[in-house]
């Protein structure tokens, strides 16, 4: 998560009133969240983002919160912004005065914004290809018409997506990339896989690995075996010995008892 810390400045104004501290930008998918501390008593803050080319623009004004959504004022997603958290009371502020405020670290959207998890829509495993189609995590931002730009239609050539897999029951992972919303693996037949997608910006210094998807697996071929290992056999094969044994030594157990008894109603008669 593309985070930043500053402690703050403070400028002309009331110097009783406490600035913001611990300022952070927390984004993903361009969906980005300004985060300061302490909570306000008897204040408010109004945040003011800054850009190196852009004009200052006003988000959250008077709020008691400790948190401010500045999405809708980054749509310039390569342009880099400072934002000012100002400490202000409840009186206008037209007493040509400037009020204290702290100041946050620069943050552009394209190079710190987190890469969210693919959406996996369709997977199949058939003889020794794995087919994998996912889709494109939706950004905040819209076309003309109104339909959601996703991180593709932002990052474009620079983005591109690794697919993690392995064998069922075992640690030993492999990778491919791709920069379409699909993969074709070449695997063995005989084993099932398990998988996950992520995003990747290989051009970034920084949060150049998004977030994982969810993990998968194939069921082609599954068995018993697969599922719980070898002990499930011994389980079996115990319990086969039981039931063979029982089997045997039941009839014959059952067999003397009879003869037993058979012998016991004759010895009176014998008596006679």
């Amino acid at each position: 998560m593309a985070d930043g810390t500053l402690l703050f400045s403070i400028f002309k104004g009331n110097p009783e009133l406490p600035t913001a501290v611990n300022i952070t930008w927390s984004s993903i998918n361009f969906k980005t969240i300004l985060q300061w501390q302490p909570k306000p008593s008897g204040y408010f803050y109004t945040v003011e983002i800054l850009g190196k080319t852009s004009d200052t623009k006003k988000k959250c004004i008077r709020t008691e919160e400790t948190e401010c959504d500045v999405t809708d004022v980054l749509k310039n997603v390569k342009e880099t912004y400072t934002a000012h958290i100002l400490s202000v009371t409840s009186s206008r502020m037209d007493n040509f005065e400037e009020p204290p405020y702290a100041v946050s670290e620069e943050f552009t959207p394209y190079n710190q914004t987190v890469l969210g998890k693919p959406e996996i829509q369709n997977y199949r495993q058939k003889g020794s290809k794995l087919n994998v189609v996912f889709q494109d995590p939706l950004t905040p931002y819209t076309f003309p018409n109104g339909s959601f730009q996703s991180i593709r239609d932002i990052f474009q050539h620079d983005l591109e997506y690794k697919l993690y897999y392995w064998k069922d029951q075992s640690s030993g992972k492999k990778d491919a990339t791709t920069k379409s919303h699909t993969f074709e693996l070449s695997v063995d037949s005989s084993k099932n896989y398990c998988f996950y997608i992520q995003g990747i910006i290989p051009s970034r210094r920084e949060n150049r690995n998004g977030q994982e998807s969810a993990v998968l697996c194939t069921s082609v071929g599954r068995n018993i075996s697969d599922e719980y290992g070898a002990e499930v056999f011994i389980i079996i094969a115990v319990i086969a010995i039981v039931v063979i044994t029982l089997a045997i030594v039941l009839p014959v157990i059952l067999c003397k008892r009879k003869k037993a008894k058979a012998a016991r109603e004759k010895e009176p008669l014998n008596g006679v």
